[in-house]
């Protein structure tokens, strides 16, 4: 058996001809949907990018005990998984966190890995000479703007995006293995990832009579002080970009064909969340309510063993999902500690895998979903607790000052009778007091009018009970999301 998984970062689910959209030019992610299965009630777990990543590897939800960071020592990761029950595990990728502080053990856990450098602001270049960056609209300043026009220096063509390299080297894994058994190979993208950068060739697709500077990095913020304009330029770059990600993808169902690997190979493509382009107001993803622009994602699926084509799904499945899924594809074990399920029952005739499931940024809004509402529960007060052996976070580590005061904890099941670190922060949450949120999705898929209903609130409430219990949450979260600690005996 073999199994690709070919992921990208910030994939929007509205965006794709699949799911609806008619201006984006990707026929491929068409030709994908139309060999494989379409899930509609995909969502989010843990956002943004490194937790939506410890989730693959773990089938855990990561953003009740922690930040962003690496995999932990007791972690159970999927790759090494299969690793060590003698398949091969494979990574490319230009995802450049997986190389940073906050990131760097999650390659490790690959057979073999392949990395490709310099998207975004990665510290790749080492070039004192001043960039050449035009005015550009939204994030315009600081030290990854400077080092993002630096690397972009070096890319004089298509052939030297880190998008294209990664791909390439993803087929050529295929095209030196395709003979072999046993073998997972993830094919990793950041794109679409701002900033939206692409040849020129794929924004011409999509012309416009704008005139003023290149808006290729929307700040997280909220769209005051933007023009109309200014948005739909936006949305332009994002979208070709989408279709030179469509294009690239195209190579690898071409490989697909060419070796029949239809016959007895898994195909995922996936996204660890979308992005909001305007919608609601807000530019991001992380630090606003989590609209389905955000959290309801984009999955295909394409099972040998079912060999089920151009059908949808309408089970409620997660990004913790993925590593049980893959694990019994290979016919390993799933471990107890993983959350997620397996979705061989949910392709094959969508039973579905859980009522309701929860996703959020760690203590920001707490979300749940049963695929017909989402309820979304802010927190009260700005405290955060991480409990990790690995105190680092997004390119840094803990601060000292942070670390004076670090105790420790007796640790959770998930930690393998290992104590941890508790570590306490108060930050500065943009969403500390503001008003809870419920939409009807079928009434609403849009999600503009929240609704007032205190029966379906108050169910939510004492369903996110039952998740913080079975995920074993620790108990400050029930005072910061002000929830009374008691939890009731629903079945999730």
């Amino acid at each position: 058996m073999r199994a690709v998984m070919v992921m990208f970062d910030t994939l929007c689910r509205r965006m794709l001809p699949p799911y609806g959209n008619t201006q984006v030019i990707a026929p491929n992610f068409q030709r994908l949907s139309e060999n494989s299965i379409t899930f509609d009630r995909s969502y989010v777990g843990s956002l943004p990018c490194m937790p939506a990543r410890r989730e693959i590897h773990t089938g855990r939800y990561n953003f009740l005990h922690r930040a962003w960071g690496p995999l932990e020592p007791f972690d159970m990761s999927m790759p090494n998984i299969l690793h060590k029950n003698g398949i091969h595990t494979h990574m490319a990728s230009d995802h450049y966190h997986y190389w940073e502080t906050g990131g760097s053990t999650y390659h490790a856990q690959y057979t073999t890995w392949e990395a490709f450098r310099g998207q975004e602001g990665d510290q790749y270049i080492g070039d004192l000479h001043d960039p050449e960056a035009p005015e550009t609209i939204g994030r315009n300043s600081g030290w990854m703007i400077r080092q993002d026009f630096v690397n972009r220096k070096y890319v004089k063509c298509e052939d030297d995006y880190s998008l294209v390299k990664t791909i390439n080297s993803g087929i050529e894994f295929i095209d030196r293995n395709n003979d072999m058994d046993n073998w997972f190979l993830q094919i990793e993208l950041f794109d679409p990832h701002e900033p939206f950068v692409c040849p020129d060739e794929y924004k011409a697709l999509y012309p416009d009579d704008y005139n003023g500077p290149e808006f290729e990095w929307p700040k997280y913020e909220t769209t005051d002080g933007y023009t109309e304009e200014e948005i739909k330029r936006l949305r332009k770059n994002y979208m070709a970009l989408l279709t030179m990600c469509d294009k690239h993808l195209g190579r690898v169902l071409d490989a697909f064909d060419r070796y029949n690997l239809w016959e007895d190979t898994m195909l995922i493509v996936n996204t660890d969340h979308g992005f909001l382009l305007g919608e609601h107001d807000y530019f991001g993803k992380s630090i606003m309510p989590l609209y389905n622009e955000i959290a309801n994602t984009p999955l295909f699926i394409y099972d040998p063993r079912l060999k089920i084509k151009n059908e949808r799904r309408q089970a409620l499945v997660q990004t913790i999902d993925l590593a049980p899924t893959i694990l019994e594809f290979f016919g390993q074990e799933i471990p107890e500690l993983m959350v997620g399920k397996s979705l061989f029952e949910t392709m094959k005739n969508d039973t579905g895998v859980r009522d309701t499931g929860i996703f959020g940024c760690h203590c920001e809004y707490l979300c749940i979903t049963d695929g017909d509402y989402v309820y979304m529960r802010a927190p009260r007060d700005g405290r955060k607790e991480d409990y990790t052996l690995m105190p680092s976070r997004m390119r840094e580590l803990f601060t000292v000052e942070e670390l004076k005061n670090w105790e420790w904890h007796k640790g959770f099941s998930f930690t393998q009778g290992v104590p941890v670190m508790k570590i306490c922060r108060e930050t500065a949450s943009l969403n500390v007091g503001k008003p809870n949120l419920l939409f009807d999705l079928e009434k609403d898929p849009e999600q503009k009018k929240q609704i007032i209903n205190v029966k379906i609130e108050n169910q939510m409430i004492e369903k996110i009970k039952v998740w913080l219990k079975d995920s074993e949450a620790p108990d400050y979260l029930y005072e910061v999301l002000e929830l009374n600690s008691n939890y009731t005996d629903r079945q999730i």
